[in-house]
């Protein structure tokens, strides 16, 4: 896990962090996709939000609902009936699922609880999982925002977007 702090998740620090991600996407010639669920489309338009970014972003996906989950993702049922929809399995058969379709070089995938209300003690309020395929190595985090001050939902969603960015950010300039 790794930490996060709502004080750091302020609109300059995440505008300045996604425009960055696009403009390493765009001088490597990489694409990305979006799969959110509790994030409700928050990575998506953080994207598009940046001028240029129709040279990168492929699809965004918000599959908030189970159903949806399997219908466009091809997350198995039995994944959610097994482990839950809040689940490092479930996050990482949706970034399977949304690379399958898009065929981006970065997908990424959200599911979690952002509240305030629908948590639970296995599943607590803040809990997200965050599925990624970087250029084919995919893999699953789980930040710590259980622990966050602030457990507003914009927090919690902000928050998110702004660990799943860093990531990328991080293996887009590591990588080349």
């Amino acid at each position: 896990m790794q930490n996060v702090k709502s004080s750091e998740c302020v609109s300059a620090n995440l505008d300045k962090l996604v425009t960055n991600v696009v403009e390493l996407l765009k001088r490597r010639g990489l694409t990305i996709a979006t799969a959110e669920s509790c994030t409700g489309g928050l990575l998506s338009e953080l994207i598009t939000s940046v001028s240029g970014a129709s040279e990168v972003f492929e699809l965004g996906l918000c599959t908030y609902s189970e159903r949806m989950k399997s219908r466009f993702l091809d997350v198995p049922e039995e994944t959610i009936a097994r482990y839950g929809v809040v689940s490092s399995e479930t996050a990482l058969a949706m970034v399977q699922g949304l690379k399958k379709c898009s065929e981006a070089d970065i997908c990424i995938s959200v599911t979690g609880i952002a509240g305030p209300g629908g948590g639970t003690a296995d599943t607590p309020v803040g809990t997200v999982w965050i599925g990624f395929d970087i250029c084919g190595r995919q893999f699953v985090r789980l930040p710590d925002m259980r622990t966050l001050e602030d457990k507003s939902r914009d927090n919690i969603r902000c928050n998110a977007a702004l660990f799943a960015f860093r990531i990328i950010e991080d293996a887009l300039t590591e990588a080349f």
